[in-house]
């Protein structure tokens, strides 16, 4: 029976991808697309990103989108251009130029990224580059990480009587001249989402605690959204930093500051 069920399934999918009557745009060569894969599992992708990847002969790809995804670009040449945090990695001018370079040889190229490529990931950087070499390019959107790993472990971005926005930022420059004004962030009293700032999660909280945000705001650290390494840890605005280093926490992850994490107690059992 299981496996009549499961073969049921395969054609119910099947069934409805024909009813959808979807019509993939067809990746011409020399033609760019900045395409996001969601925040992991190859269930996040959207049915364009899988057809652009199904076209490519070349696939330039960072270091969060899944083996298996990569593996959609069967036949492609593959071009490792990952950027993590404190590692050797390929400077963002050289990831433009290789994409010129690339469509200049008459390739199909696929840039994929982890998320959405206008998210956090640098796709507008590589747009512009591309538009300024005159290279044909479209962008793909994927889920951004910052809403689709809420989504995933019970933390409504959004909720009626708590929040009537959310704020995305990123904290890799916290500490730094070039950082943002949590001050300002925190008075806005809207729950925070913030990409790459794990390495500054201390830095981050006393910055908002400092802006005027309560030491018992919840506040969240989620890592490896939606796939098997999925991590959250649960705590207080005073005592996350705490809290993810006991817990051995680190990147890819995201913070998430606000009343929305309380949420997770009530919705979580449901997941």
């Amino acid at each position: 029976m299981n496996d009549i069920a499961s073969r049921n399934r395969q054609t119910s999918v099947e069934q409805a991808l024909a009813r959808l009557n979807f019509k993939p745009r067809a990746l011409e060569a020399g033609h760019v697309w900045l395409a996001g894969a969601g925040p992991g599992d190859p269930g996040c992708l959207t049915l364009e990103v899988l057809a652009a990847l199904g076209q490519c002969d070349a696939l330039v790809y960072d270091a969060l989108v899944s083996p298996d995804v990569v593996a959609v670009a069967e036949g492609a040449e593959l071009f490792y251009a990952g950027k993590r945090g404190g590692k050797p990695s390929m400077k963002q001018d050289d990831i433009n130029a290789l994409l010129v370079r690339l469509a200049r040889e008459g390739r199909r190229v696929v840039r994929l990224k982890g998320g959405d490529p206008y998210i956090f990931g640098r796709g507008g950087e590589e747009a512009l580059a591309l538009a300024r070499e005159g290279i044909p390019f479209r962008v793909l959107s994927g889920l951004t990480s910052g809403l689709s790993a809420l989504a995933a472990t019970g933390i409504p971005a959004t909720m009626r009587g708590i929040n009537k926005a959310v704020i995305l930022a990123t904290g890799h420059a916290a500490g730094t001249d070039d950082d943002i004004d949590w001050a300002a962030i925190a008075r806005t009293g809207q729950p925070i989402v913030v990409y790459m700032g794990m390495a500054n999660l201390p830095i981050i909280a006393d910055a908002l605690l400092e802006g005027g945000l309560a030491p018992s705001t919840p506040a969240a650290v989620i890592v490896a959204a939606t796939t098997p390494q999925e991590r959250i840890v649960v705590a207080t605005l005073a005592t996350i930093a705490d809290e993810a280093a006991v817990a051995g926490l680190a990147s890819p992850a995201l913070i998430v500051v606000g009343e929305i994490v309380a949420m997770r107690a009530v919705l979580a059992g449901g997941l």
